[in-house]
């Protein structure tokens, strides 16, 4: 698979070593001529250890051939997050080693998800393009806050900090990107 259609989530394969992927940067040059370039943040599967590439749009990466199952979440167990697959109903046991930093846009019932499996051993999770969670804590609204673009810090029900419009209010409820953190816009 070439470096540019690599995204969050997927399974990759690296000097004979499985890899997560969950965090793509694309730097693309202003000059003339050069070449646009992406970073990945890889983690070793299982074991977690991390290593940053740089590859070329064009250059290759072989992606792991996982079965996906389409899953949701069902409950944390531990440090743990427990998946059931939507068509068989078993459950995949995900450690915080697979999961990553992706806990902060998993919520109670989260559904889209898939599970990555190799030889029955969940080894990643891909999660929905956006997720809907609520504002736990973020500051007062201000009055006469218009539809403006002020961002101010807000932390949702999962522990996520992201940055929203400053007429968004504790309780709430919104969109965010999984694939940036970005707020979209209220659910």
């Amino acid at each position: 698979m070439k470096a540019s259609e690599i995204k969050r989530g997927n399974v990759v394969e690296h000097n004979g070593t499985t890899w997560q992927v969950r965090g793509v940067e694309r730097s693309a040059p202003t000059g003339r001529g050069g070449n646009t370039t992406y970073r990945f943040q890889l983690y070793s599967v299982p074991g977690g250890t991390k290593l940053d590439l740089s590859l070329r749009a064009d250059d290759e990466l072989p992606e792991v051939d996982l079965a996906r199952r389409p899953a949701s979440f069902s409950y944390r167990d531990g440090d743990g997050f427990v998946f059931m697959d939507a068509e068989d109903y078993t459950q995949y046991l995900l450690g915080a080693d697979v999961v990553g930093d992706l806990a902060g846009y998993i919520s109670e019932g989260l559904e889209g998800c898939h599970v990555m499996l190799r030889d029955g051993t969940p080894l990643g999770l891909q999660l929905p393009q956006q997720v809907v969670l609520e504002v736990a804590d973020t500051a007062p609204e201000m009055k006469g806050a218009t539809a403006t673009k002020r961002p101010k810090p807000a932390v949702l029900s999962t522990g996520l900090e992201v940055q929203v419009p400053e007429y968004i209010v504790v309780g709430e409820k919104v969109r965010i990107s999984t694939e940036t953190g970005e707020y979209l816009g209220r659910a």
